[in-house]
């Protein structure tokens, strides 16, 4: 779309335009339609005008807008006068303002903010403790509910096995709990480092990778035989070969040791929530998709099952069916950066519908959620009477093809002809864990336009996996999965957090932001932040609009 624009005072208008939100993606003037895109990141940017499909331009004039046909002529441009007078008026006259919806009266919906990833140093020790306890007190000032942090296993049980170091896990709590904030920990039982959004490197425990360096097959590896270091394969949640100890045991004695430590902040009530970690940054899947491994979105990731442990549990189911030739991964299912209709494993009526694709499918994300029960199991043993939690990532790539092929490298089967979060859904309600899940603020049509050969549908995949929660009666949380600052993300977290009209009511538990930084806590950044805050839970925002029109004359004057 052309947007010529030579006056102040109409680019004025559309620059207060693009930071308003819209219920309907369009709007109309005369026959053609036009959007305005409102996902400017950078105050001050012009913000990025798209066409919605139709074949016109609108031309800003000095005093007029005009609609130009794909023929070059005017749309308004015959004897009709009412045509002409139609299109011959100023922006913010033609197009209808839209209210935001008011929440006022809404459920409560808790608010967290992650802390930074390198809060804790390797040596265990609070970083800049008096700067987090200054941004720690600007967040309560606003009612922020409390805060969420990883307890990094390659921290606290870097050297030795069953020797543990909380000392600067210690401090920071009582930090939180002296300013009157909540916490969420999350047990992460993850390499950080290589991912999206990750500005540190905290390994695995030294002594885990030279266990690692004698047995290679204790972390996942792809059919080429690359290892991924980020957690160590579900194989070996049953064999002892962690210095004596399964992966399961290992994992229980790190829950257990974490909550006869901190036995006062869970008394107290200070600690409100465990999340547990399942796998790769903390979530339950595969690390299908590692950036290490040269993998760049939207590519649809590879089969993570080629260590020697799930090797020879995929060869005895396929024993157990009866067809030993089918215990092999496939092999015709590409590589990580592939498209799905370049595989004849994932492309539409490809073999992941055979019958050795769906045992294989089967057989695979089976593994993924044998391994979410058996440690939610131990989890609830360590933690019993607090509520625990589990995360899932939002895989949205993909979404709109028949195969889901990003989905099942991850280990969700879930093609367009089958429900895999349901499955899980039933696991989680099991253990009696709630669900987080992420992306709640990304836009199906944003993703559209930034990358429409990844045919991406993050709504639709959050709709159905919320739903496949709230159906089991299992409580419901998410968190963004990259940085917010703007309204339109924020309303986007606010549609799903609280769906309009639902007939049963349903709404999140509770809301974890990713994540503080001196960027959140820029003022006009900040200001946005505060409003949302207010919004999830359930406080009048009456300035919500003059809040936008103060926006729009700062970013013109």
């Amino acid at each position: 779309m052309a947007i010529n624009v030579s006056s102040p005072e109409l680019l004025r208008r559309f620059t207060t335009l693009s930071t308003r939100n819209y219920a309907s993606p369009a709007f109309s003037v005369a026959a053609p339609l036009l959007s305005v895109n409102s996902n400017c990141r950078s105050i001050g940017k012009p913000c990025k005008l798209r066409e919605s499909g139709v074949r016109s331009r609108a031309i800003v004039g000095d005093t007029e807008l005009k609609i130009e046909e794909e023929d070059g002529s005017l749309l308004g441009d015959d004897d009709s006068a009412e045509a002409s007078s139609s299109v011959h008026k100023p922006v913010d006259e033609i197009i209808p303002k839209v209210q935001e919806r008011d929440f006022t009266g809404t459920p409560y919906v808790p608010i967290y903010v992650m802390l930074p990833l390198g809060t804790i140093s390797m040596d265990c020790q609070l970083v800049d403790a008096d700067e987090l306890i200054n941004h720690l007190r600007i967040l309560k000032s606003i009612n922020v509910d409390g805060v969420m942090v990883d307890c990094w296993w390659g921290i606290v049980e870097a050297n030795a096995p069953q020797q543990y170091n909380w000392s600067g896990y210690r401090k920071l709590f009582q930090i939180v709990r002296d300013l009157n904030l909540k916490l969420q920990v999350v047990m992460s039982f993850h390499e950080c480092g290589g991912n999206v959004g990750d500005d540190v490197h905290i390994p695995l425990p030294q002594w885990v990778i030279e266990v690692g360096s004698k047995n290679p097959d204790i972390f996942f590896m792809d059919r080429d035989g690359r290892q991924n270091f980020e957690c160590l394969t579900w194989g070996i949640d049953k064999e002892r070969v962690l210095r004596g100890r399964t992966a399961l045991e290992v994992y229980f004695d790190y829950m257990r040791s974490f909550r006869v430590e901190f036995d006062e902040f869970f008394e107290d009530g200070v600690i409100t929530e465990i999340e547990i970690g399942l796998g790769p940054c903390g979530e339950l899947r595969y690390p299908s998709y590692p950036a290490k491994h040269g993998w760049k979105y939207p590519g649809i990731g590879e089969f993570q099952c080629y260590d020697k442990y799930l090797m020879k549990s995929l060869k005895k189911a396929s024993e157990v069916r009866g067809h030993s030739f089918w215990g092999e991964g496939p092999e015709n299912a590409g590589t990580y950066n592939c498209k799905p209709q370049e595989t004849k494993f994932f492309s539409d009526g490809g073999d992941y519908d055979s019958y050795y694709g769906r045992f294989f499918l089967n057989w695979y994300s089976q593994v993924l959620i044998d391994h979410g029960d058996r440690v939610l199991t131990f989890a609830n043993l360590a933690f019993e009477g607090t509520p625990i939690a589990a995360k899932l990532s939002g895989i949205h790539w993909w979404y709109k093809t028949a195969s889901h092929a990003a989905e099942l490298t991850a280990g969700f089967y879930n093609p367009a002809n089958r429900d895999g979060y349901a499955p899980i859904a039933s696991v989680l309600k099991k253990h009696e864990t709630a669900l987080n899940f992420t992306c709640v603020e990304l836009r199906t049509m944003d993703q559209h336009e930034d990358f429409p050969e990844a045919l991406a549908d993050p709504e639709g995949l959050v709709w159905q996996v919320l739903n496949a929660a709230w159906d089991v009666g299992i409580p419901v949380a998410s968190e963004n999965a990259l940085p917010c600052y703007d309204r339109e993300g924020y309303n986007k977290i606010l549609e799903n957090a609280k769906p309009f009209n639902d007939p049963d009511g349903r709404h999140l538990s509770a809301f974890t932001y990713l994540r503080l930084s001196q960027d959140l806590i820029e003022e006009r950044n900040f200001v946005e932040f505060e409003q949302f805050v207010k919004r999830m839970h359930g406080d009048s925002v009456p300035d919500l609009e003059h809040c936008l029109e103060e926006e729009a004359r700062t970013v013109d004057e």
